[in-house]
């Protein structure tokens, strides 16, 4: 592939696919990016990707990649060790985000400085294997994340023991769409409500809703209590709402295990799509339930 240095090659550019080893372009003009080498004055791909180009630089994006992350994105991640006055956080990154005590909200919604006495307290409040959805605040010198969970939408949502009223799955972060909402809640028959977190970063979980909408979350302590942050009582759920739990989870792996972009729409209409088959049933008849979903939208 020959790319120009005219504004009209941008958009073909930005769209070709390469593999590794492919020439991207023989101008010596373009300075090397992400995903290329410099051999004898020509940019050559070593991934399989899509050839992007800014001004003069030129990059591959990778098909399927780890997770690399973004200020602002959300993400659920794995309490994988308690440090000194933080949490090592597996997102699915090349390295683990770190938590700081400093940026969790303390039971009860107090505002002061964290002291010796909450350090000693951290692992009742996030223990190895906790999951919990956050918000990434920022970068380090060697790019891991940094994490915060101020906000009331955020905190732990299970434990290392079992899950509360909730599934947890994952996919691939690239078939992640951003939005101006990653906590969904959907409703459907006889009452049945089913929140879910999409996190960036492909991890998804699925739990037992509220009834709310996508725009009751507030960050008001007295509306909300603080202590049902770091609980880890399961609410009683029915049959009615396991089956729906699992239905969503199984549509969301089967919007996965097609490459389709999991947004809400999409996992509606799948929902929706499914109801003529059992849960059970739905990653094995994928293919129908996605060509059904992509009419209806």
């Amino acid at each position: 592939m020959e790319i120009e240095s005219t504004e009209t090659a941008t958009t073909a550019a930005a769209l070709h696919r390469v593999t590794p080893g492919e020439t991207v372009t023989t101008d010596a003009s373009f300075m090397r990016g992400h995903g290329t080498y410099a051999e004898a004055d020509v940019l050559v791909a070593t991934v399989v990707g899509y050839v992007e180009r800014i001004n003069k630089l030129i990059s591959v994006r990778p098909v399927r990649q780890r997770y690399g992350g973004d200020i602002g994105d959300v993400v659920v991640g794995r309490i994988s060790e308690v440090g000194q006055k933080r949490w090592r956080v597996d997102i699915g990154a090349r390295q683990d985000a770190q938590l700081l005590l400093a940026a969790v909200n303390l039971p009860g919604g107090e505002l002061r400085r964290r002291s010796e006495s909450d350090e000693l307290q951290m692992r009742h409040l996030l223990s190895e294997g906790d999951l919990i959805s956050a918000e990434i605040q920022a970068f380090y010198g060697d790019g891991a994340a940094s994490l915060h969970t101020r906000s009331l939408k955020y905190g732990k949502v299970c434990t290392h023991l079992y899950l509360r009223s909730g599934s947890f799955i994952t996919v691939p972060s690239s078939l992640i769409k951003r939005s101006k909402a990653h906590f969904l809640h959907f409703s459907f028959a006889n009452a049945i409500f089913v929140d879910v977190i999409v996190g960036m970063n492909g991890f998804i979980f699925v739990s037992k809703g509220t009834g709310g909408s996508n725009d009751t979350k507030t960050d008001n302590p007295q509306q909300q209590q603080q202590d049902v942050l770091y609980s880890n009582e399961n609410e009683p759920i029915s049959d009615d709402e396991r089956i729906a739990i699992a239905r969503v989870s199984n549509c969301i792996l089967a919007l996965a295990k097609e490459n389709e972009l999991i947004t809400e729409p999409m996992i509606l209409q799948a929902y929706e799509a499914s109801t003529q088959m059992e849960a059970y049933d739905i990653l094995e008849n994928s293919q129908q339930i996605v060509d059904v979903a992509k009419m209806n939208l």
